[in-house]
């Protein structure tokens, strides 16, 4: 039952004589001794909290610099995506900086789904909300627009963490 070829690196020559690891296999191997995880940046999951990080920003500004009509719609909203934004900050340094890897005692992909669950629940409503109090002005309505596609973006966040955490978790029993 043959599961296919299997490369091992071990930075030992056929000779037997160790050397040091060249530059390509230390970065393909993603080494603990770096502060700064690059592969996370090209990463989707990266890529997909950068692209939530700056729909809400965006989101905020437009309705930050809109004339307002109803002043608890548009703060809600502002809250909302400033907090949502804040968090996915964090999760998003947690990852680049592997602080994952020091602080165990959090499971940190089920930290991420908590917070993707509520985070997306708090930020739709507020996108409804500001959406129908818009009254066809362009700044709310982009912001709203903005909302709604930042909480798409944070379900797709939201089914990877899941995927993560559960399902990993889960198959691993």
């Amino acid at each position: 039952m043959s599961h296919g070829a299997r490369v091992i690196r071990t930075g030992v020559s056929s000779g037997g004589v160790a050397g040091p690891p060249s530059a390509s296999t230390a970065s393909s191997a993603g080494s603990d001794g770096e502060l700064v995880d690059g592969a996370y940046f090209r990463s989707c999951v990266g890529m997909l909290k950068v692209a939530q990080m700056i729909s809400l920003l965006i989101g905020f500004i437009s309705v930050n610099n809109s004339p307002w009509t109803d002043y608890s719609a548009y703060s809600y909203f502002q809250i909302v995506s400033m907090c949502d934004l804040v968090m996915i900050l964090f999760f998003y340094i947690i990852y680049v900086f592997k602080i994952y890897r020091k602080l165990t005692c959090v499971s940190w992909p089920l930290a991420e789904f908590l917070h993707y669950l509520i985070g997306t629940i708090l930020l739709l409503i507020a996108s409804i909300v500001a959406a129908s109090k818009s009254y066809n002005l362009t700044g709310l309505v982009a912001g709203a627009t903005f909302g709604f596609l930042a909480t798409i973006l944070c379900v797709l966040s939201m089914w990877s963490s899941y995927k993560v955490s559960c399902i990993t978790q889960s198959s691993s029993k």
